[in-house]
């Protein structure tokens, strides 16, 4: 795992989307999975102004939805679908069959799950998938406590979860259960970034660093994986000590 610490939010996202463009350059047409989420925001608006400047091109590109919230859908304010299509989907133009998501809508979730499965397994494995950190380890929602052998399945949402995740939504909302890649997706992948900003994120980050690997905290899954990156900003990053983990990869932006 290599550690990128950066001076701001702002760099951490353009350095998140110059990855992104670099990795898509050389692979026109990769599996990609990317999250919703205020952290990777900035590294969305700057995508779009590289595709606008033609720095880019996702033309050839498919992508595969992370999560989403049960009995929510595209059309819903603060779902998951309704913020990668507003944020990245229309403003990239990317073509409808090049998107698939679960409809965290169905009647049936366990046909979706197989739905998602199956067409990662026709079109990848993923690529390059971009995950955020949960404030209680999750990624995607992967709850603690999850198995890291499940591909896409539907989880009972944290408690930590249902409440961190109101700061999407105008007014109150129900939220019970998630629909959601599995951790196995994660280790599948040829490439992972996991980013982090704020110092709300500092201890968890810290975890995910230098604990141990548990489920009870799933993103520390990613010290397993063989190329994975590790992207914040100097307050993710406050509670690092790179003295005391000499072992692991660090690098630092202006």
């Amino acid at each position: 795992m290599k550690i990128n610490i950066y001076g701001s939010y702002d760099e951490m996202s353009r350095k998140t989307a110059e990855f992104i463009a670099e990795f898509v350059s050389k692979k026109p047409d990769s599996l990609l999975c990317f999250p919703a989420g205020h952290t990777p925001a900035g590294a969305f608006e700057y995508l779009v102004e590289f595709s606008r400047k033609c720095l880019v091109s996702f033309d050839r590109c498919r992508f595969v939805g992370l999560d989403e919230w049960v009995g929510l859908g595209r059309e819903d304010q603060g779902s998951c679908t309704h913020f990668m299509y507003t944020m990245l989907f229309e403003p990239l133009a990317i073509d409808p069959d090049r998107i698939c998501f679960f409809n965290a809508r169905s009647g049936d979730l366990q046909s979706e799950c197989e739905m998602v499965d199956k067409y990662i397994t026709e079109n990848g494995p993923i690529d390059l998938m971009m995950v955020g950190l949960g404030m209680n380890g999750h990624i995607a929602l992967n709850e603690p406590g999850i198995s890291f052998d499940l591909y896409s399945h539907v989880v009972n949402l944290d408690p930590v979860t249902k409440t961190v995740a109101q700061k999407y939504f105008n007014g109150r909302k129900t939220l019970d259960k998630g629909i959601t890649l599995g951790l196995k997706h994660l280790l599948e992948a040829g490439t992972v970034i996991l980013s982090a900003s704020g110092a709300n994120k500092a201890e968890i980050v810290e975890k995910v660093v230098t604990g141990k690997v548990t489920n009870a905290v799933p993103a520390s899954i990613i010290q397993k994986h063989r190329d994975a990156y590790l992207l914040l900003d100097r307050e993710a990053a406050s509670l690092l000590d790179e003295k005391a983990y000499p072992e692991k990869r660090w690098a630092y932006g202006g």
